[in-house]
């Protein structure tokens, strides 16, 4: 029997048999969530039992429905705690999005979309979680693309409270607080235990005191019962502040043995937990109910889950700009971002830009899309993980995500949460300004050497990296029209512009367009080729005319912008000259060089290769001197490539 709909608050309050509707579909979905962590003898019964109810009454008051679920007009549902996805699933399945016993016999199965923790190729799921303290974050950012869409909706975040001592909850809450997103909820699952123990043992923190503090409104609530949710869902932010329902519940609750005690918190049942918990629910042949649903977990998974398609911008790029004269390429970033900006910004049908930024606004060049776009652009504070997670979550919703950062903050010290943006195919762009070594005197702490490795570690993302400020400039306008997680990464150092014969190399002269995945031949040379990533291309050009002139050789320069994506005709063209040189300002055994190495072992290519890199921490000096002290000056570079052709 279908329950009664309870979109967009119908009722002022629940009539007792609305109440009755819903507790029958919370006593139903607690036998299908322990069936699921049963036969997959694996999960966390414990916390989905506890939060049964706040996930019923969510998923009945928003408007997220199984047909505008793949839409982006609507409200939005993050699962913070991503491990009471057997919860999740079976109240979802109550409210139509999927069969119920798909569910619960296919969870966590291969081939399954009901993966162990809460994932977006489930229908209803907005943002695939686990990783405890990123789904406030998530939240954060659906709320402030739907704004930049025009868009009134809500958002609620459905949380536990053994992750409410990290960091990052506390980043989310003010930078809520700080941009009016009133249209956030957030519960949380108070039933005071997690997998260790009570909360208050492991590490001890006043839930309620801290959201005050920075802003919300607390409303303390019974957690299992549904007028008091229904209600307060119904009345939160009428007070012009967020709002937190604190929900006081039972873990395992209805669950007999496992009621009370942080055993089950993720841990199955045994036959007569099971047995004696699903007969006090209902089910009057427990042995027989099992059995079938044995039989259905072997049989073939129907429901392979929804597709999930990187959003495809609308956007008019303009105009690329020629750099004739020197300049940054963090500069020639930020005037591409500024000049799309005014293009598109009362242009019908045009795609809203966010801009993210942490208290770097001066370094990181995007101060002149604050000007055009001030409602558009997000001061984060010194809250990077916060920022990565919101910037993905924002794009996921539908707007051009850009997050501007050092290197440093930018991907090696909010890994995971770049991480979890590529899982939930976010689509954000995150430009990482001060990489390599081109960083100054800031030294070994802030030099990003590491950035191309741990990009390559991941799936999905794409790393451009460009020689100078004209393919910076097209490079850009290439990204922000792209669907997917892109990294624009780029130094902080003012570059000559590449010439061949006094004309730009990545100029409208030559007719360059970028294009992913394509490194660009500079120089002609049958006696070797170096390949040089990004800025790197103008000291390997020197290199090149150096032992031209002392050595007559004649060596190829090769410019590449994607060394995640190494050009296989650019390679099988180099081997023919027997010896290839690599040099970037990256770990030499992780970066482009080893990316090469490796495609040419995998395509049976031939060549005497030799990486040249960063083969330890950097000092703290110039980024030309810095560069010369790791053996990468045009004149070692030469020296390199002879040692190499002997």
């Amino acid at each position: 029997m279908a329950l009664t709909r309870l979109n967009n608050f119908p009722f002022n309050t629940l009539s007792p048999e609305h109440v009755k509707e819903l507790e029958d579909a919370a006593r139903r979905a607690r036998i299908n969530a322990l069936t699921m962590v049963k036969l997959a003898n694996s999960g966390h019964p414990g916390g989905a039992f506890s939060s049964l109810e706040m996930f019923l009454t969510v998923y009945g008051v928003a408007n997220l429905t199984p047909e505008n679920c793949n839409e982006f007009n609507r409200d939005y549902v993050v699962v913070s705690h991503g491990h009471t996805s057997a919860g999740a699933y079976a109240a979802m399945a109550e409210w139509g999005f999927f069969e119920p016993e798909e569910a619960a016999a296919h969870f966590r199965q291969l081939g399954s979309p009901f993966q162990g923790h809460v994932d977006r190729h489930v229908p209803g799921v907005d943002w695939g979680t686990g990783v405890l303290g990123q789904g406030l974050s998530a939240g954060a950012g659906f709320a402030l693309a739907a704004r930049a869409r025009n868009f009134k909706n809500r958002v609620y975040v459905v949380m536990g409270d053994g992750g409410q001592t990290k960091g990052q909850i506390a980043e989310a809450r003010r930078l809520i607080v700080h941009e009016n997103l009133n249209n956030v909820v957030a519960l949380i699952d108070y039933n005071t235990i997690q997998i260790s123990g009570r909360i208050y043992d492991v590490m001890p923190c006043n839930i309620k005191a801290l959201w005050e503090a920075d802003g919300w409104e607390v409303v303390e609530i019974n957690g299992h019962d549904f007028n008091e949710i229904y209600k307060a869902l119904k009345s939160a932010g009428a007070n012009g502040k967020p709002t937190l329902l604190l929900c006081r519940t039972l873990i395992g609750k209805n669950g007999g043995a496992m009621e009370d005690t942080p055993e089950y918190h993720g841990k199955a049942p045994n036959d007569e937990i099971y047995f004696e918990v699903i007969k006090n629910l209902g089910v009057e042949e427990p042995q027989e109910f099992l059995n079938k649903m044995l039989e259905k977990r072997k049989a073939e998974v129907k429901a392979k889950g929804r597709e999930i398609n990187y959003f495809k911008p609308v956007l008019d790029t303009g105009t690329p700009f020629d750099y004739d004269k020197v300049a940054d390429n963090r500069g020639a970033c930020g005037h591409a971002l500024a000049d799309v900006a005014a293009i598109n910004k009362y242009k019908q049908g045009s795609t809203p830009i966010l801009v993210f930024d942490c208290d770097l606004m001066p370094s990181v060049m995007t101060g002149d899309f604050k000007k055009i776009c001030q409602g558009n652009f997000i001061q984060v504070g010194i809250q990077e993980h916060n920022a990565a997670t919101v910037s993905g979550a924002a794009a996921a919703a539908g707007v051009v995500s850009v997050w501007a950062d050092f290197g440093v903050f930018g991907i090696d010290e909010v890994y995971n949460n770049q991480r979890l943006n590529a899982i939930n195919y976010a689509g954000n762009k995150t430009v990482l300004t001060h990489v390599g070594l081109d960083v100054g005197e800031d030294g070994k702490t802030h030099q990003c050497v590491d950035y191309v490795g741990l990009f390559k570690n991941m799936f999905g993302w794409k790393v451009v990296v460009p020689a100078d400020p004209s393919q910076t400039d097209r490079a850009a306008r290439w990204m922000l029209k792209t669907p997917g997680c892109i990294c624009l990464a780029v130094g902080r150092s003012k570059l000559n512009p590449l010439k061949i014969n006094n004309k730009l190399v990545f100029g409208s002269e030559n007719n360059y367009e970028f294009e992913y995945g394509k490194a660009v031949k500079i120089k002609d040379g049958a006696d070797g080729a170096i390949f040089a990533l990004g800025y790197m291309a103008g000291a390997a050009l020197e290199a090149s005319e150096i032992l031209a002139r002392e050595n007559n050789l004649n060596v190829a320069v090769w410019s590449v912008a994607c060394p995640l994506e190494p050009d296989l005709d650019a390679l099988k063209e180099a081997c023919k000259s027997k010896f290839i040189l690599t040099v970037e300002d990256h770990v030499a055994d992780t970066g482009m060089g080893a990316i090469m190495a490796l495609e040419l072992a995998r395509n049976n290519l031939s060549a005497k290769i030799k990486n040249l890199g960063v083969t330890r921490y950097g000092d703290s000096c110039a980024s030309g001197k810095a560069r010369e002290a790791m053996g990468l000056s045009a004149e070692n570079i030469a020296k390199e490539f002879l040692n190499l052709a002997e």
